[in-house]
């Protein structure tokens, strides 16, 4: 798993479990949805500033996008479809 495939599945883990959709995390982080959705994919390489500001919006710290997994570890679940209600700060 490379550096960018390490991001994006911690950032979804992270996300998933805050039941955030990639919107709302657009939002709280100032980026664009689809930013987000292209680094979940590992087809971005977000800059040091914008994994700053995921984290914050995550309320983490930045240390922990690079944690990696435990062999065990299950990928995180779909959140379910649909449009999602956009958190304002």
């Amino acid at each position: 798993m490379d550096v960018r495939e390490l991001v994006a599945v911690n950032i979804r883990k992270l996300r998933v479990a805050r039941r955030l959709s990639q919107e709302a995390l657009a939002v709280d982080a100032e980026i664009d949805r689809t930013h987000v959705s292209r680094i979940e994919r590992a087809i971005e390489n977000p800059t040091i500033v914008v994994l700053d500001r995921i984290a914050k919006a995550l309320e983490i710290d930045i240390a922990m996008l690079f944690v990696r997994p435990r062999a065990s570890e299950l990928p995180p679940d779909v959140l379910p479809k649909g449009r999602k209600t956009v958190r304002r700060k």
